[in-house]
């Protein structure tokens, strides 16, 4: 048995529908899954995605304030009123300071940008920036990608006489900032018809209304902005993000071919996976470790001079932010796993004092995904004596109205259910760890701090061809909203497999089911080598892709998951070097059962745990659920009792002979008659001395030729004095096959045979028939 540490939820598809949708649709079924799986279960609902143009883009006037908006700005550009652009320091900020930078300059305004550093004046709108905007002779502030809760800064920046326009698209508060217009896709709610835009997809909009036409070239940048925050990739975001990729693909932008060389990504082959996990990374590592500006400088590159540094400084940043959040990771796992203060606590609150608060959140996610339960890490300030950080949650922990539980020691925090950030008085992380866990211990239950994995496309190896996977492309862009499929293989064997990389890493395999085969690679998956059995039906969780190789295409599996729930038999027979296999077995879930002494004592001194001998007359209660069968039984009755006992999920065979009784073989009846012969013409014949030679001459091997002495001795033929044997007369005729040790050496050898030498698929069947006798299996 394999199992997961999450808990697997399949969804399965209707039929019907998916026929339809083959049919209607002219598509394969893996396409059809994916869609009936987003909801698109009709034909209709289908072509909505499939099929866009430029109609899914709404007028931008239908936007409040845009038409204010665009009037102020016309007057600004006609009255040579300076104007700045007021930024953020993600992705998404960056990208929308630059599209407003490219219209502005386009339609010759006087025109920069500020963005605000995270450390130093946090996020929106700052007073101090509004005041040094206002001694340069600014008139006119538009917000990109923030704005709508700087009430009291922009309130400054009004007292100062300058104009604001709000575009952003964060949540409102119920008091609106004082701005001279706002534009929000929610405010008012319900007045635009789409409500899901990132910072930057307003920021097109109201470039859009400016250039009273599609900015087709501010396409790049939107694409970016909007898959690196995580908004639905459905309606007017999924049109303006399939646009970008398409222009990215053949841009000539400097910027976007210097992106390209330092992140390995092949120009032609950018798509949302390059951008979300190569591009957006590296733009927002430059506002998590410092000053955000060098991002927008580097998205308006001129030429490929200033691209390719700009391009090497978000790369060598993005490399500094990798082992800050590595080494802040290690030191937050270091911590929970020393304090059980910490570790005991069903929501993790980490804190120390050094650790960048720009990161931190990442942190929170990693440990997040280690240990599946709500985690709030933070950076303390001692001068300030403040603790600063991030959350992250589990479903079935609303994070932020969790936290709104404490207002009085958290005078600082916002988010939403699954992120917040915070900050508060140091001397109250210990209090706030204390309430959080008891507020989880009142919500959370224990299937719940279970992590769910849902797969939403259970499929036959037979449905996956080359084609239908170039077909699943064409369905994207996945992300929030129209998530990447989570495919499922199931009840499959391995055909074969074998580990891969120079460390041995990873894990390459074919697996099979009664309609063909596909190949399967685990990366960093090697040590599921020591888990995976032959002849056992497996389910793998994974993602569908093709390996191209000389010109070849080929359809392969890349594992995330793999269960199974059937009893496994691992073959370790003739493996001689005890200390290199026991190491690859689960030495804590394991019970070593020997049958004979002799076993017990050779295994001792090596094996240091759950080491137990099991004989006809002793057992062995309260089983891990593996075992580890050192040796042979004495009879194939002790292992069906131990097997009705134990109940394993998983068997490992070691059967460890140092005398083989099969491949000494059974003595014929001629060999008995000769041997009889040769004692009888011998009385006081000396076997010790003489057995070397006489085992030569008779062609047996020594150890045959003592169990024949025993099976004569123990039906009386002979006697024994002194190591002396002699042939008893006058007695009676007895079979050879009733002497106790010419039954066990049949019972033995048959046991070898079945046990010790069988191929792996018929001892494998022969565990299997005694699991189905005593209904376990």
């Amino acid at each position: 048995m394999i199992q997961s540490t999450k808990k697997w939820v399949v969804e399965q598809p209707i039929e019907n529908t998916i026929k339809q949708l083959q049919s209607e649709l002219n598509i394969s079924s893996l396409a059809a899954k994916i869609l009936s799986a987003r909801g698109y279960t009709s034909v209709d609902q289908a072509k909505d995605i499939l099929i866009m143009d430029e109609t899914n883009l709404h007028d931008p006037y239908l936007l409040n304030g845009m038409k204010e908006a665009v009037e102020r700005i016309e007057e600004a550009l006609n009255n040579g009123e300076k104007i700045l652009i007021y930024g953020d320091y993600d992705a998404d900020g960056i990208t929308s300071t630059t599209v407003m930078m490219n219209v502005l300059l386009d339609l010759g305004a006087d025109v920069d940008y500020c963005i605000p550093n995270r450390f130093t004046h946090g996020y929106g709108p700052h007073e101090e920036l509004f005041r040094e905007a206002n001694k340069k002779g600014v008139q006119l502030i538009i917000t990109v990608d923030n704005g709508i809760s700087g009430i009291v800064p922009i309130r400054v920046a009004k007292e100062l006489g300058m104009d604001v326009i709000v575009t952003d698209h964060h949540e409102a508060g119920d008091e609106l900032p004082p701005a001279d217009v706002i534009i929000h896709p929610r405010v008012p709610e319900g007045q635009y018809p789409f409500g899901e835009l990132a910072g930057v997809g307003v920021a097109f909009k109201l470039a859009h209304a400016l250039y009273g036409e599609v900015p087709d070239h501010l396409f790049e940048f939107a694409a970016i902005g909007t898959i690196a925050d995580l908004v639905p990739l459905v309606g007017e975001n999924r049109y303006i993000v399939q646009q970008g990729l398409k222009r990215l693909k053949s841009s000539d932008n400097p910027w976007v071919r210097a992106l390209c060389e330092v992140t390995s990504v092949k120009q032609h082959e950018i798509d949302e996976e390059a951008i979300g996990f190569y591009f957006a990374p590296r733009l927002n590592a430059i506002g998590r470790l410092g000053d955000a500006d060098p991002g927008v400088a580097f998205l308006m590159s001129e030429n490929n001079v200033e691209a390719a540094t700009g391009a090497k400084l978000l790369n060598q940043k993005n490399v500094e932010r990798k082992e800050i959040v590595s080494s802040i990771t290690e030191q937050a796992i270091e911590m929970i796993e020393s304090d059980p203060a910490i570790s005991d606590s069903l929501v993790l609150v980490i804190a120390k004092e050094g650790w960048n608060p720009g990161v931190i959140g990442i942190v929170a996610s990693r440990l997040v995904e280690k240990y599946y339960r709500p985690t709030i890490v933070l950076s303390l300030d001692p001068d300030k004596g403040t603790a600063k950080g991030s959350g992250r949650s589990i479903e079935g922990f609303h994070l932020y109205n969790e936290l709104a539980k404490n207002r009085e020691i958290l005078p600082h925090f916002g988010g939403h259910p699954m992120a917040a950030g915070m900050t508060f008085a140091a001397e109250h992380v210990d209090e706030l760890r204390s309430r959080l866990h008891q507020q989880a211990s009142e919500c959370l239950t224990e299937e719940m701090l279970t992590q769910k994995l849902t797969i939403d496309v259970p499929v036959e190896i037979s449905e996956v061809t080359v084609e239908a996977i170039e077909e699943i492309k064409k369905l994207g862009p996945f992300g929030t909203g129209f998530t990447k499929p989570i495919y499922a293989l199931q009840n499959v064997q391995v055909r074969s497999m074998r580990k891969i990389g120079a460390g041995e890493n990873h894990l390459k395999l074919e697996l099979e089911d009664a309609h063909g085969f596909i190949d399967a690679i685990g990366f960093s998956k090697g040590y599921l080598y020591d888990d995976i059995t032959y002849g056992v039906n497996l389910s793998f969780v994974g993602d569908l892709q093709i390996n191209e190789w000389q010109g070849k295409k080929k359809t392969q599996l890349m594992i995330s998951d793999v269960q199974t729930n059937e009893w496994q038999l691992y073959d370790y027979r003739g493996k001689n070097q005890v200390q290199k296999w026991i190491q690859t077995l689960p030495q804590e879930e394991c019970d070593f059962i020997a049958f004979q002494q002799t076993t017990l004592q050779f295994f001792e001194g090596q094996i240091t745990n759950r080491i137990h001998l099991m004989t006809d007359e002793n057992s062995v209660q309260n089983f891990s659920p593996n075992i580890v069968l050192l040796d042979l039984p004495k009879s194939a009755q002790t292992l069906e009792r131990l097997i009705v006992l134990a109940k394993p999920q998983r068997v490992y065979a070691v059967f460890y002979t140092p005398e083989s009784k099969y491949f000494n073989g059974m003595p014929t009846r001629e060999h008995f008659g000769w041997y009889y012969s040769f004692l009888k013409k011998r009385p006081n014949f000396n076997l010790q001395m003489h057995i070397q030679q006489l085992a030569q001459h008779i062609g047996l091997n020594i150890e045959v030729i003592k169990f024949m002495t025993n099976v004569f001795f123990e039906l009386g033929f002979v006697t024994i004095e002194n190591g002396l044997t002699t042939v008893n007369s006058n007695v009676p005729k007895r079979s050879l096959s009733e002497a106790n040790v010419y039954k066990q050496r049949v019972e033995q050898i048959e046991l070898e045979q079945q046990l010790l030498y069988a191929p792996y698929i018929e001892l494998k069947q022969w565990f299997n028939e005694r699991m189905r006798e005593y209904n376990y299996s």
